[in-house]
């Protein structure tokens, strides 16, 4: 049994050993009688710069940790016994044919984890390449400007989530979300994101981690097939009977749908097919990219370069008076770049990427506005896709037509002029960059909506929209705009046996809740469907 004490401070310069001897003191103990210490959360308090600090949540192991909680009588010390252990009953039911999970990011990935370890043998197929292959195909983009609309920074092992900062905070409250970074940390991830309070990954080290996933699926009875799409879904009397997978017909009794928010063909497929569906707000705006030194100074002051302090980040929002909008910061990668990420034709898409290190030059986020159904201008659910690929098309044409993507100064956007040289700060952004007019590829509500904001943000992080601060466009991928509506079941509201998961369902937004969400829906399957014997 633990006991929790949360709230622990620290200075920057006090050295962790020091944690046991205030946990005694705050228990009421002798040093000598804590047994084990862990730390389970660490976070920088940075807000005042001249003082910042550390705090820390803590387990310990001593005897007596129910009579001496009960003595100590604070909000900040309790016994901690919530750990998730996936234990539950198997359902009664018997299935015919092994789960079929489509989509390999992280919701697709958990799920073909949890119910490979339960003995299911589920058989995942995934569009994209693996992992290596998929990075070849990456690069080749990057560098080429050569297109792969089947293996890209969307689709392919790992899922979206596997070129991005590898971003682990969440803001549910899921006791699943411990085995997901434990089992990360099982397949290679760094211990340190089991107390982080803002844990990452990075992209390097999430390659070889969804890798390792993939191989312990296998080994446990699990297959998993790349370039492998689907193409359809056999639907009679309201129940998936059968999936079609690169042509070929394959029986089918509980589908996992964990597709990711770009796979467009797919949702269209299935709006075809009847499956119900609902639009979704998201957002879509710009990159926008800063020196990471200028980051560092402004959240961490003269401490900006302490062996303690890793990369700083930063987390913004607005509401626009003028058109009551949000406006916020997203998916902020702290010295990463700035990347290509489009999977279709004919369109360009940006999106961030940091390395575990995070020691790139630059700091980059995007800057976004929310869009709302009726923006859509269409009572289609699929609508929102053709809302994105619009503005896309445009960001492709201003640059070039050649995935050159379209930038402009910051302060020449709020002042409505075209950049015609850069200030300082070098775009990140390959293939190539093009000066445009950013008004020219995003709706006006969106464009007044960060022209209000920026100043805004300026005030709070001083050089945020002054100076080289150069915008990217256009970012429209920062969540589905779709959902695959399921009921209480976590099933299809139209059709048996169809699962929905993930992101791409409309059911999460980020690695850890996608991964939360594929556990939910594999759980709730198990719970149905006793474990088969083919």
């Amino acid at each position: 049994m633990w006991i929790r004490i949360n709230n622990i401070n620290l200075d920057i310069d006090e050295d962790l050993s020091n944690l046991n001897k205030i946990a005694s003191k705050k228990l009421k103990i002798k040093d000598s009688d804590i047994k084990e210490l862990r730390v389970v959360k660490e976070s920088i308090d940075a807000r005042k710069k001249n003082n910042i600090k550390f705090n820390y949540a803590i387990d310990v192991k001593c005897d007596n940790a129910e009579r001496i909680v009960k003595k100590i009588n604070s909000n900040d010390v309790k016994i901690e016994e919530k750990v998730y252990a996936p234990e539950f009953t198997f359902g009664t039911e018997k299935l015919q044919k092994r789960p079929i999970i489509i989509g390999m990011g992280p919701a697709g990935l958990f799920a073909g984890l949890i119910m490979a370890q339960k003995g299911y043998k589920p058989i995942i197929f995934e569009r994209g390449e693996d992992v290596d292959a998929r990075t070849a195909s990456v690069d080749n983009f990057w560098n080429q400007g050569k297109l792969n609309t089947e293996s890209n920074v969307q689709f392919g092992e790992g899922g979206a989530g596997t070129f991005s900062d590898g971003k682990l905070t969440t803001r549910i409250k899921d006791i699943r979300c411990d085995y997901v970074l434990r089992e990360l940390v099982n397949h290679g991830a760094p211990e340190e994101i089991l107390y982080m309070a803002k844990p990452h990954i990075g992209t390097d080290i999430l390659k070889v981690v969804v890798k390792n996933i993939r191989k312990r699926i296998i080994e446990l009875g699990g297959e998993v097939k790349f370039n492998s799409k689907l193409e359809d879904i056999i639907v009679k009397n309201n129940e998936v009977q059968e999936v079609v997978v690169n042509g070929q017909k394959i029986p089918c009794d509980v589908l996992i749908l964990a597709i990711g928010h770009s796979a467009r063909d797919t949702y269209e497929m299935l709006f075809r097919r009847g499956i119900f569906m609902s639009p979704k707000p998201f957002a879509i705006g710009f990159r926008v990219e800063h020196k990471q030194d200028l980051i560092n100074e402004n959240q961490y002051g003269s401490y900006k370069n302490h062996p303690r302090l890793k990369t700083a980040e930063y987390k913004l929002t607005h509401t626009a008076k003028c058109t009551g909008r949000g406006v916020y910061s997203f998916c902020m990668c702290p010295g990463g770049h700035v990347v290509a990420s489009a999977s279709e034709e004919n369109t360009v898409v940006v999106n961030g990427m940091s390395n575990y290190k995070r020691n790139n030059i630059n700091a980059n986020s995007a800057i976004v506005a929310s869009v709302r159904p009726e923006d859509f201008g269409s009572d289609s659910p699929i609508a929102g896709i053709e809302f994105q690929r619009k503005y896309e098309k445009l960001a492709f044409e201003l640059g070039g037509k050649n995935y050159n993507a379209p930038v402009q100064l910051v302060e020449d956007f709020l002042n409505d002029r075209k950049s015609k040289k850069l200030k300082g700060i070098e775009p990140s952004y390959t293939p190539g960059v093009e000066f445009s007019d950013l008004r020219n590829c995003m709706p006006n509500y969106v464009v007044n909506s960060i022209k209000e904001a920026m100043p805004v943000f300026n005030r709070r992080i001083h050089g945020f929209a002054e100076g080289g601060a150069i915008f990217t466009g256009v970012e429209t991928r920062t969540s589905a705009p779709v959902r695959i509506n399921r009921n209480e079941e976590d099933v299809s509201i139209s059709t048996k046996g169809l699962y929905p998961a993930g992101e791409g369902a409309g059911y999460a937004g980020g690695i850890i809740s996608a991964a939360v969400d594929g556990l939910k829906v594999s759980e709730t399957i198990m719970k149905k469907y006793n474990i088969p014997n083919y």
